[in-house]
């Protein structure tokens, strides 16, 4: 390893939110994507992609994902349906679905359906309402524990952290080890502006020797 000769210190509280937005986005990535579904209180389901978004814990199993504050500092429609409804579904994104996922991103009004809007197919959970996207190869049925927020305003945090019920895992993709397949999951992470990468290059370390 190489130490870096110099740097240079950009102060939070000195910068415009969207400066230190896109600085955090272009230095902590590549980010797992949740397509989350939601439904609002009258029924109408919603899905929208999170990037801001990871596993937490496994005892109970469980996620969190940040619905930002939007730019004109109003809700999206996902955080407004938790607070009425309290369940959501973690829906995996494959590189064969990240054109329709990134059409879910779409800024559609609250009584859009994106499942019709992006071409997924919905299929019903076994424990909660939201549905389930079918072209997602892992689903995780959550039940909302406790929403956090980080500051106010214009791109603000909101933590969501999520009791994980059950995993759907699609045929042919989960090992007798208990893991799903890293080749056949194919899964897609975000990185900065409008780029994305892969899974596909990959390498192993092994871990230290805790005897040393």
């Amino acid at each position: 390893m190489k130490p870096h000769e110099s740097f240079t210190t950009l102060v939070t509280a000195d910068r415009e939110p969207r400066a230190n937005f896109k600085t955090l986005l272009s230095s902590v990535l590549p980010r797992p994507i949740a397509l989350v579904s939601t439904v609002s209180a009258d029924g109408t389901p919603n899905l929208a992609p999170f990037s801001f978004f990871n596993g937490v814990g496994s005892n109970p199993p469980a996620v969190v994902f940040s619905p930002c504050t939007k730019a004109d500092g109003t809700d999206k429609d996902t955080l407004n349906n938790l607070r009425q409804v309290g369940e959501f579904v973690v829906n995996v994104v494959p590189h064969a679905v990240c054109e329709a996922m990134n059409e879910a991103s779409s800024p559609f009004s609250p009584d859009v359906n994106e499942f019709e809007a992006a071409g997924f197919t919905p299929v019903k959970s076994r424990f909660i309402q939201p549905p389930r996207a079918c072209e997602s190869p892992v689903q995780l049925e959550c039940k909302l524990v406790k929403i956090v927020p980080v500051g106010e305003g214009p791109l603000s945090a909101n933590i969501c952290i999520g009791h994980v019920l059950c995993f759907h895992v699609a045929e042919g993709y989960l090992s007798p080890d208990d893991t799903v397949d890293v080749t056949k999951i194919d899964l897609v992470g975000r990185l900065g502006g409008e780029d994305y990468s892969t899974i596909r290059d990959r390498f192993a370390l092994a871990k230290p020797n805790p005897k040393r």
